[in-house]
């Protein structure tokens, strides 16, 4: 952009467009004692609004305000740390959720309760914090001058939730708090990022927007070995209370890079609000068949980001299963990037069947035969990168799915999100009841090595649901191909 971004107006100099639009908080050019003010000769002469942000000097009680640069600068590379940080403490500490359920199911006074009850902590937050994009989508839409002071709301209720769960006693406390109260409030707290980068970056979103998905894989990877340090050094309860602290101030500080490029706009009492958006494209053949799929690859995923830990832990040491869970998180971010840049160059429904059917062999045969870290590891890398990249279609397909109407993309995003939040509270259970299954049968593995601690039945259910992702694409790639003819 070689030229600077100016919006101004002003009571006498843009009457016509300030009683059409709500006002913004900006700086003001004070003038003389008198109220009234000629009407510039430029606006007399257009038609258009646009014509007299070129050419009309600023005139009496005139605002004015110039833009932040587009795609480059210090504040658009600082919102893009700052969401980067934002991403990083809120879905990074929910992926390492694995390091809290082994201590849980190793530590009093939780360590009698089920196995089931205790991944629900983890498994709620993450569908809360995936189901609620949908609304925050909408309602932020509708009440964009509500968002910023929601966000630093949220950050307190945030800090609550965490300080209280380290004082609970029962499981239920648990899923209450450090899942429901966590989950809720991580949405309001990153949803702002989502919706403001595209004012921030064009040219450059593809990159800002690699860069701020990539603060999940990294908390993902640093996180668990801090956490596992904190629990056997100062216990749960000063780990959750520290943890607070530190979420609390980073993301505090982050917040302050978190804002709008475009003034966000003041609506007055009784002025109409912009309208909901419509909900079409939720019926139609693409996005159903898109979401159910990603609903099914939620089955295969999420048991394995809750599960890995402890069953590493089962068959090595504390230290071996926080490496798996690194190891699981940071591929994550690989496979986002690399899976991204092939769906700018074949259709995103091979890359998913792609992504569906290596999670699919991995599974059954990398964790299916593992007996140690030796193939612990591999499954690790391979499973998080193509399964954990599998994400990185979405907004292509968020594009197709809005059909005629491309500015309804981020709805559509949100309502594949909803999806995916159903299998990330439905998965785990099911795998939950399968782990107790298989380890109330008294025997090791399913034969021939495959299957060991009682996981047999969980990596069968997860190799499927990946299968059943391929097949799904399939349809996908052929639902897309009908619509497009």
């Amino acid at each position: 952009m070689d030229t600077p971004e100016i919006l101004h107006s002003g009571k006498a100099s843009v009457a016509t467009v300030a009683d059409q639009e709500p006002g913004y908080e900006l700086s003001t050019f004070k003038g003389g004692e008198s109220s009234q003010s000629t009407r510039p000769p430029s606006l007399a002469r257009s038609g258009s609004h646009a014509s007299v942000l070129r050419r009309s000097e600023p005139q009496e009680g005139a605002t004015i305000q110039e833009l932040a640069p587009l795609d480059r600068g210090v504040r658009a590379w600082t919102f893009c740390a700052c969401g980067f940080v934002v991403e990083m403490m809120v879905w990074g500490f929910l992926f390492s959720y694995g390091i809290f359920q082994e201590y849980y199911t190793s530590h009093p006074p939780f360590n009698t309760s089920s196995q089931v009850a205790i991944a629900a902590v983890g498994t709620v937050g993450l569908g809360i914090q995936y189901g609620e994009v949908l609304f925050l989508s909408v309602l932020f839409r509708k009440y964009p001058d509500y968002m910023r002071p929601a966000m630093w709301c949220a950050l307190v209720l945030y800090f609550v939730c965490l300080v209280g769960s380290s004082f609970a006693t029962k499981v239920w406390q648990l899923i209450l708090l450090q899942g429901v109260g966590l989950g809720f409030s991580g949405g309001f707290m990153y949803l702002p990022v989502m919706i403001l980068l595209p004012q921030w970056f064009s040219e450059r979103r593809g990159l800002a927007g690699g860069i701020i998905f990539a603060g999940t894989g990294v908390g993902g990877f640093v996180f668990p070995f801090m956490l596992n340090t904190l629990l056997n050094n100062v216990g749960l309860r000063w780990t959750l209370r520290i943890w607070a602290i530190m979420t609390c101030v980073s993301t505090g500080i982050a917040f302050f890079g978190v804002r709008p490029r475009v003034p966000i706009a003041k609506y007055r009492d009784g002025q109409r609000r912009p309208l909901a958006p419509r909900m079409e494209s939720f019926k139609s053949p693409l996005f159903l068949s898109f979401s159910l799929t990603c609903l099914i690859q939620g089955l295969s995923y999420f048991p394995v980001s809750l599960y890995i830990a402890s069953f590493t832990q089962t068959l090595a040491t504390p230290l071996a299963a926080t490496v798996a869970l690194a190891l699981f998180n940071s591929a994550g971010v690989v496979g986002q990037v690399a899976l991204g840049y092939l769906t700018d160059r074949v259709p995103y429904p091979w890359v998913m069947c792609a992504s569906a059917l290596g999670s699919a062999l991995a599974a059954f045969f990398l964790w299916g035969f593992a007996a140690g870290p030796a193939l612990i590891y591999p499954f690790a890398v391979v499973f998080g990168a193509l399964s954990g990249g599998f994400s990185s279609v979405w907004p292509n397909a968020a594009v197709d799915c809005a059909g005629r109407s491309p500015e309804n993309a981020d709805i559509t995003y949100a309502g594949t999100a909803l999806f995916k939040g159903v299998s990330a509270v439905v998965g785990p259970i099911v795998s939950g009841l399968l782990l107790e299954a298989g380890k109330g049968s008294g025997s090791g593995s399913l034969g021939h090595g495959f299957g060991r601690a009682g996981y047999g039945a969980v990596e069968i259910f997860v190799g499927s649901c990946a299968l059943a992702t391929g097949l799904g694409s399939i349809v996908v790639a052929s639902t897309r191909q009908r619509v497009a003819s």
